[in-house]
Formats: structure tokens, sequence, C-alpha cells
């Protein structure tokens, strides 16, 4: 194997933006290229097999970018890392396939990581790192769930809850467009809920749920009942205020989940990571708790390599060839330990 100066390079192609990231083994982050596609706001959302085509004409700028950034060369990299999922098969299987190729062209050492364990492993980044123990909520368009974070491994997690239909990410791309904004939803409903008032509309929050699992099927069609009965004039005069209840239903979902995690662990500790956790109202719900909080700044809370690479600190890595058989995943296949 090709020994360089102990930095990972590692590839992020879960969805739609096209990532590339140098990291040190200390964690501290040379380079963090994300490529937005910037051509899905068109269709209201992702579709793979685009993604994908525009990740095979992005991989290679952002690999470049990513060296240059960090004054490196591939002589330099001793460990190479890329998503294996959860995911977009069609896009992960770019970014995965190329690292593997490179890696294997180099014949260095590769590591497969979970996208959830990156989510976590960003608030693991210099310079000021968030060690384990604590808990840990990961609110994406893809994913929620609580976590119990006992150490640096991907086995060393698992899960008290997660969502039992939609995403937090997800309900906020929705209910953006049952309110004709664009996506992504969750930044454009942000905005439009500015001007609205919280407290105008009473949208549910699955509070029936007494454990630790979220549900946000309900306030989707809640939002979709209550712009049906009050007409197109009267919900167009008052978009701002359904934003704002909706936005409000989802923090307040979010928060007393957190609430109950922190009890039910007894941790004083608590991290935030995914897209949403770039929402502000969510933000200063969760730091009213009180708790000792880590939240990364925005660029490492939506999907980036940085976190990958941070992950594959402590994932074992393969030797060549030995994972040239290696495959993506869409969901499942790595599932966390339940508690």
């Amino acid at each position: 194997m090709t020994t360089g100066r102990g930095l990972i390079l590692a590839v992020e192609t879960s969805c739609d933006d096209t990532c590339v990231a140098i990291v040190d083994r200390r964690g501290e982050m040379l380079a963090n290229v994300i490529s937005s596609q910037g051509i899905h706001d068109r269709y209201g959302g992702v579709v793979p097999e685009i993604a994908s085509r525009h990740h095979l004409r992005l991989l290679g700028p952002a690999l470049a970018q990513a060296l240059a950034d960090a004054a490196v060369s591939l002589d330099d990299v001793e460990l190479v890392a890329a998503t294996q999922g959860p995911g977009l098969v069609a896009a992960l299987l770019v970014g995965f396939s190329a690292a593997k190729a490179l890696a294997a062209s180099r014949r260095l050492a590769f590591a497969p990581v979970d996208h959830l364990h990156g989510h976590v492993a960003a608030s693991w980044l210099e310079p000021d790192p968030f060690e384990p123990p604590f808990l840990a909520l990961l609110a994406s368009g893809g994913h929620t769930l609580l976590a119990d974070v006992r150490g640096h491994d991907w086995e060393s997690v698992r899960v008290l809850g997660q969502t039992l239909d939609d995403a937090a990410g997800e309900a906020f791309d929705k209910g953006a467009r049952m309110l004709g904004l664009g996506y992504p939803g969750g930044p454009a409903l942000q905005r439009l809920a500015a001007g609205g008032d919280p407290h105008a509309y009473d949208f549910p929050t699955a509070r029936r749920l007494t454990g630790l699992d979220f549900s946000f099927a309900g306030l989707k069609t809640a939002l979709l009942y209550k712009l049906r009965d009050l007409g197109e004039v009267e919900a167009e005069r008052r978009r701002a205020d359904l934003a704002a209840s909706y936005q409000r239903a989802i923090v307040e979902a979010l928060t007393i989940r957190v609430r109950r995690g922190l009890e039910r662990t007894g941790h004083a500790r608590l991290a935030v990571g995914g897209g949403v956790a770039a929402n502000g109202p969510l933000r200063e719900s969760i730091a009213a708790l009180g708790t000792e909080l880590d939240i990364p700044p925005r660029e490492l809370c939506t999907d980036n390599a940085a976190m990958i690479a941070s992950a594959a600190r402590f994932t074992r890595p393969l030797e060549f060839p030995h994972y040239l058989q290696q495959d993506v995943y869409a969901t499942g296949e790595r599932q966390l330990q339940a508690a």
C-alpha cells in the first residue's frame, strides 16, 4: 500500500450534491468542496437519473478543486472513503465506484462509510470536536432519528427512535410544495414563515406517540385539509401563517422527542445534524433545552464529504483488493442496533 501523509480523501454523492473533501487523521478539514447541481427545483424534487448524470460530470472537477484547496496531491492521500448508503442508488454508485477505482489504482486502503455515521461524525471535526457520549438528533430530507452515541465507531451508536413515515426534511419539502414554494422546501418555507404567526393554526405534532419515534405524515395531511377548507383565496392570504404554524409543528415534534431522549439516557450533551439542523427556529428551540449543545456549521449539516472523512477515521479500512466487490445500498443493509 502506498503511504501518504495520513490524509483521507472522501467522496459523497448520496443525493444531489457532488462532494469531495480532504481531512487529516486528527480531524482537521483541509478542503470541503460541495458542488450543488441546482437543477432539481424545476422538478419539485431530486430525480435520481438526472442526479447521477450530473455527478458524473461534476465529480472530476470537484476532486481537482479539493486537491487545489488543500494544496496537496494524490501522493499525500493514505485512505480513500466514500458514502456506501443509505441514499439514491444511482447517485451513490457514481461516487462509490469512482472512489474505489481511485483507491485501487494507487493500491490504497478504502473505507465504506454509512451516511448517517457521517452526520454524527461531523461533530468530531476540528477545531472543536464534540466527543462521545451524547444524544444525537439526525434530521434530513431522507432520515430522522434519535441515537445514543457511546463511541466513535458505528457499532457504538444505538437508535432510540426513528421516523415511522416521512422524514422531517421531507415534511418541509412536501409542505412547501403544497404552499406553492420552490425546492428545496426547507429554506423557502422558513423565509415565508418569518412573516407569519406560528400559533395561527394548531397542526399535529404526533404527541400520541409516547415513545421516541417520529411521524410527520399526519402533519402533511393536516396541511392539505386546511388548504382545502380555507379555499384558494383565503389560503393565499394566510400563506405566511400556514407556513409558520406548519414549521412550528415540525420543530415541536423534534424538540419533544429530544427532551424525552435526554431524560431516558441521562445525557446532558446533545449533537444535532442533518440538513434540517440548518433551520433557525429548530436551533432556537433545541438551545432552549439548556443542555450542552453542538450543531456543526450549516455547510457541515447538509450533505458533505468532510463528515464522511471524519467517520472514516473510525471505520475499519479494507485493503486492496478486498473492497472491489463492495456495493452500495439504498437503505436497510446496515441498520443500527435498536436500543
